[in-house]
């Protein structure tokens, strides 16, 4: 059955800070480290939500769905061992794709750049892109107490009111993947698009629009 996609032109704001590097004890891989910096902040507090769901209407609505749906919440001290085994997972799985693994606390989030999303002016998701999408629905599927939150972002060429709707859409490609054929539960997913308004380079330049041409998925853990 189709699924419509409510689609929100709020979430919480995130600002891009310089992190250092350091390496990753799972996988022994250099990775940034972004504790304590924000760099990316989750749609939580006030935002308005797009679920894909009719019954979810905010961000305990889904927590709701999900611990109806048998998935229970994680307690406070299991939380930052279950990130850190999801996070190694996913550098695992994500090796080499071209997708940016960034930890903010007990937050996960996966950049995914336009080089390996979508083309120019396009939604439509490429056919290198699936199989990068298929590896993370391996992952989250292993994690099921993980709240998903795809998040579309657009450069600054053109006008404000068409950016918004390009990520709009870029972001509902992706969750439509991603739920699609049972992949991943829809339950556990909320879609937005930022349209240029969050951007992590200067869209000045050729190489800054295209890191601001990006979707991310923001994951959270499901807790009490």
């Amino acid at each position: 059955m189709t699924r419509k996609f409510a689609l929100a032109a709020v979430l919480v704001g995130a600002g891009a800070l310089a992190a250092c590097t350091t390496t990753d004890p799972y996988t022994g891989m250099p990775v940034r480290n972004n504790t304590g910096t924000g760099v990316l902040a989750g749609a939580a507090g006030g935002a308005l939500l797009g679920y894909l769901t009719n019954t979810n209407k905010g961000e305990q609505g889904r927590k709701n769905a999900l611990i109806g749906a048998g998935i229970g919440a994680l307690a406070g001290g299991a939380v930052g061992n279950y990130m850190d085994r999801q996070q190694a997972d996913f550098r695992r799985g994500l090796e080499g794709s071209g997708v940016m693994i960034r930890r903010n606390g007990d937050q996960i989030v996966l950049i995914m750049p336009s080089d390996v999303t979508f083309a120019v002016d396009s939604s439509d998701v490429q056919p290198r892109f699936t199989r990068v999408l298929d590896d993370v629905a391996r992952t989250l599927n292993a994690y099921s107490q993980t709240t998903i939150d795809v998040v579309g972002h657009a450069d600054s060429s053109g006008p404000d009111d068409y950016n918004q709707v390009l990520s709009e859409r870029r972001a509902s490609a992706v969750a439509g993947y991603l739920t699609n054929q049972g992949r991943v539960l829809p339950d556990r997913v909320f879609v937005a698009g930022m349209g240029e308004r969050q951007p992590i380079a200067d869209n000045a330049t050729a190489a800054g629009r295209a890191e601001n041409r990006r979707v991310e998925i923001i994951l959270r853990p499901l807790t009490r």
